[in-house]
């Protein structure tokens, strides 16, 4: 990652905690492929933030007993298992029992509003969403990570069966496959994405808990090779039953039907929609300097 990045994840995190405290704690949740402390993503943006924001408690979400396991269980730990536990580390640790700000990276992104929607306390303030997937993926184009042979090994399950039972359980990607084409076998099979998204059933606990956010922020790139359709980023995601016409969250039943209540959000101006010219989790400093500071602060504090 650039240092552009990181100086834009910065910007963020400070406006984020803008209206309430720049010592309010910092949650981050990796992406697929990665781990808590790579010392050339996740390792380097937690340090970053600690220099920029003196006081600041950082905590960098490792999904295991160590960064292998952590890596691992991107692409293989049940989502389900990955949200109880992050949910359980959270809840114990006394630094957040206040409240905390948490920023999902990709698929990090959407496990973070799973813990958001399943688990109150501590309380999540702001979620800032970088490339995240809402509305899952039909496809994996360019798959990140350090071994090519597991992103062949997964685009082969996923086109063999993303919905039979063993790749459900044991293929997170799997868990977040959105086929627009099979829609009957998404909302039945899938464990994980079709739960958090009431595709099945309405639980009002899961829409309560999203709404109590302060903001919702979600960043989409606009040249994103590794997300299939990009609209997920921004909660939008292909019309059922074809694979080229996109449909945007307003344009949604999720929406229409307010299911999560973010109609609700957006009319009181929580949900803020950004895009990025770059690729999937790459973005300029030029971006972050004239978006971040002239645009986001105004639109998301202005009440």
């Amino acid at each position: 990652m650039d240092s552009g990045l990181f100086v834009g994840f910065l910007l963020l995190l400070s406006i984020a905690a803008r209206g309430s405290s720049v010592s309010t704690p910092l949650v981050l949740w990796h992406g697929m492929g990665d781990n808590c402390c790579n010392p050339l993503s996740m390792g380097s943006i937690k340090k970053m933030v600690e220099e920029e924001v003196p006081g600041i408690y950082v905590l960098s979400l490792m999904i295991g007993k160590n960064v292998v396991q952590d890596t691992e269980n991107s692409f293989f730990m049940d989502v389900n298992e990955q949200v109880a536990f992050a949910c359980d580390k959270l809840g114990q640790d006394p630094k957040l029992k206040a409240g905390y700000n948490a920023m999902g990276f990709s698929q990090g992104a959407q496990f973070l509003r799973a813990v958001a929607q399943r688990c109150p306390y501590p309380p999540m303030n702001t979620l800032i969403s970088v490339g995240g997937q809402h509305q899952g993926v039909y496809g994996l184009p360019r798959c990140p990570g350090e071994s090519s042979y597991i992103c062949d090994w997964i685009r082969k399950k996923l086109n063999s069966g993303a919905y039979t039972d063993a790749v459900q359980k044991h293929l997170v990607q799997a868990q977040y496959w959105h086929d627009p084409l099979n829609d009957d076998l998404y909302i039945q099979h899938s464990l994980f994405l079709a739960d958090i998204n009431q595709e099945r059933v309405v639980n009002d606990t899961y829409k309560k808990n999203l709404m109590s956010l302060k903001k919702f922020v979600m960043v989409k790139f606009l040249q994103d090779s590794v997300v299939d359709p990009v609209v997920s980023e921004w909660f939008g995601f292909f019309k059922t039953g074809q694979a080229e016409k996109a449909e945007t969250l307003q344009e949604s039943t999720l929406y229409k039907e307010d299911r999560l209540g973010l109609a609700e959000m957006d009319k009181a101006g929580k949900l803020v929609f950004l895009a990025s010219e770059g690729d999937h989790l790459q973005f300029s400093r030029a971006w972050f300097n004239h978006i971040m500071t002239q645009r986001l602060y105004s639109s998301t504090h202005a009440s």
